[in-house]
């Protein structure tokens, strides 16, 4: 297997680049991709849903951005502990309808000795708004990465 860096246990740096990878990931809206960070039997709690497995995963994610289109997100690091990770984020998307969201959530990652992570809690809460009150357009910028993203 190959590893997946930085690995365990985190640092402050390994953990924030973590965190901004898994962004940058998202951002991507390729579910291949972001699948690729998890182990193959990797389990997800999201919002309701549980999911295991990489093709779960990507199943579940080709939907969610057939349904949240034009999304992009935020993460911020928000604590670490060894092979632990939590953040909290926003992402902003559109329904097919055209109704604008900004969804509001945590995470708690597990990762395995080689970096991948094998466990993804989320909680979530979508907050509906005017295309007007967007903030977050796209991938961040190189110049933002590690800066925190405020909550209003």
């Amino acid at each position: 297997m190959t590893d997946r860096p930085p690995l365990p246990p985190f640092d402050l740096e390994s953990a924030t680049t973590k965190v901004q990878a898994a962004e940058d990931a998202w951002n991507t809206r390729d579910p291949v991709k972001v699948a690729g960070a998890y182990t193959a039997d990797s389990v997800w709690r999201n919002r309701d849903q549980f999911i295991t497995g990489r093709d779960a995963i990507i199943e579940f994610l080709t939907g969610k951005w057939q349904r949240e289109l034009d999304y992009a997100l935020r993460k911020s690091l928000w604590g670490f502990r060894q092979n632990r990770i939590a953040v909290r984020f926003q992402y902003e998307s559109h329904d097919p309808a055209g109704h604008w969201w900004r969804s509001y959530g945590n995470e708690l990652w597990e990762f395995d000795e080689h970096g991948f992570m094998r466990r993804r809690e989320a909680s979530i809460n979508d907050v509906a708004i005017d295309e007007g009150e967007r903030r977050i357009f796209g991938p961040r910028p190189a110049d933002e990465h590690g800066r925190d993203f405020p909550i209003h």
